[in-house]
């Protein structure tokens, strides 16, 4: 079981990332898996995550209408479009696996929690 992350880089502010996490060992109709960063001197946070089945999304208020989670589960990869960079979304960014939880119309929702298997992380600078 294995999470691979890509696509980090160096970038000017207003500028995009797309960001891969390529997972092994496993299906991603089954699994939940969250985007997290960490920036200097800070605490890892949860960025967007997405859902095993269908996919439902969940994002922190910071990346909202700016960043954006999707999968393609044949590729077994996850991805993070990321647009209108700030220079605060500058950090490392690692894909993990993460909890999903159930609401109130019993579908679930994957959400920053019970974070399981981590890959290594790809780093992101944003220039202003």
């Amino acid at each position: 079981v294995r999470l691979v992350e890509s696509g980090g880089g160096l970038v000017q502010a207003g500028g995009s990332l797309r960001l891969s996490c390529k997972v092994s060992g496993f299906s991603l109709d089954y699994y939940a898996i969250g985007w997290f960063r960490q920036g200097a001197g800070k605490e890892r946070e949860g960025v967007a995550c997405i859902s095993s089945s269908e996919g439902p999304t969940n994002y922190a208020d910071s990346v909202k209408g700016r960043f954006t989670i999707s999968k393609d589960s044949a590729e077994k990869t996850v991805y993070l479009q990321m647009n209108s960079l700030k220079s605060e979304d500058t950090g490392t960014y690692y894909c993990a696996t993460t909890g999903e939880r159930l609401d109130a119309s019993g579908h679930y929702y994957c959400d920053f929690f019970e974070m399981d298997i981590w890959g290594q992380g790809t780093p992101v600078t944003v220039s202003s």
